[in-house]
């Protein structure tokens, strides 16, 4: 299938339930912590949480409702590949994807739940679903990014004390691709980065598996010193990779028309488009929002770009981000509307 132009023909996001204020966190009883003022937990003025039993497949089935309205249902019931990336998996074992392929009335004859690449599995998911429909006969895809901790995980007793509680926001951003030339794929450029492979935690304070029975609630295992080189690796990785896509694209970083990426801190935005070149008005954002979206902070940013009329026809839209601790870097270009 060498020659096959994919385009990134749509996406759409979905934001459950009211915004929630940061005095949710800011106010709750003891929330008290020597990371509260680092410049990785500066609080975002609203997030959006997960109602009691909402799942990561009623997200995707409620972010894909506008895909369907504006392309049909019978179009997008007919795609090829479903790639579905969950930050929270709602069951041991068993991965969201199959669950939404019965939702949405899907067949798809390539599916696979995607466990890496975090807060840039969109870029991941992206780069998995060009690769497919370029050397396969498959001709449409379908990618989710569902994000459901900040209302389970971040709101536990003990972790909505913590500086990390109060950054995450819930949420599902979904991409439509095909084989057309309406919005093409220009390149997609990733690196995984082993040697930061396992620097991500999770801890429980009384020393167990998160599996075996106990009181102790589950968190992230930030320390002083290991925030330290999230905040250098991320500074460094999104500019470096987001530069070398557009080099091998021929094109200086500072002509980017739209800059997407995932949404952490005021900091880690500030700092990518002062390292790009790029003014705020065209790099996309939505912390303050939002929080941190992670996996589905791309999509939903570019949905809210599209929506506002920020993206022209014939604009070079950039997708980029890092995951985790480092262990992921991706970037891609997008021409939007050149078919």
């Amino acid at each position: 299938m060498t020659g096959t132009t994919v385009s990134l023909v749509d996406v759409a996001g979905y934001l459950p339930g009211e915004p929630v204020p940061a005095s949710f966190y800011t106010e709750y009883p003891g929330a008290e912590d020597r990371l509260r003022d680092n410049p990785m937990f500066k609080v975002p003025p609203l997030r959006h949480h997960v109602a009691p039993g909402e799942t990561n497949t009623d997200l995707v089935e409620r972010a894909v409702a506008p895909l369907i309205e504006r392309h049909g249902r019978d179009e997008i019931r007919a795609v090829d590949v479903l790639l579905v990336h969950s930050q929270l998996p709602d069951t041991p074992f068993v991965g969201a994807g199959t669950e939404v392929a019965r939702r949405l009335g899907l067949r798809p004859r390539w599916l696979v739940d995607v466990a890496n690449a975090g807060c840039a599995s969109f870029v991941h998911m992206l780069e998995l679903a060009r690769q497919i429909l370029t050397t396969t006969d498959a001709r449409s895809a379908l990618i989710c990014n569902a994000q459901s901790s900040a209302g389970q995980l971040f709101t536990q007793s003990e972790v909505r004390r913590l500086a990390q509680a109060a950054i995450p926001g819930d949420g599902c951003g979904v991409g439509y691709l095909t084989t057309s030339a309406s919005s093409p794929v220009l390149d997609v450029l990733t690196r995984h980065i082993v040697d930061y492979g396992g620097d991500m935690t999770a801890v429980l304070d009384d020393g167990r598996r998160y599996w075996e029975p106990g009181e102790s609630q589950l968190r992230i295992g930030f320390t002083e010193s290991g925030v330290a080189k999230v905040l250098e690796r991320g500074n460094r990785l999104v500019p470096e990779v987001v530069t070398d896509l557009c080099r091998r694209l021929d094109v200086p970083a500072d002509a980017i028309d739209l800059l997407v990426t995932n949404q952490p801190n005021r900091t880690f935005l500030h700092n990518w488009r002062q390292a790009l070149g790029l003014p705020p008005e065209r790099h996309a954002d939505t912390f303050d929002s939002c929080g941190n979206l992670f996996g589905a902070a791309i999509p939903i940013t570019l949905d809210r770009a599209l929506r506002s009329g920020r993206v022209k026809e014939g604009d070079l839209v950039v997708l980029g981000g890092f995951a985790h601790a480092g262990d992921y870097a991706g970037a891609a270009a997008i021409r939007w509307g050149a078919g």
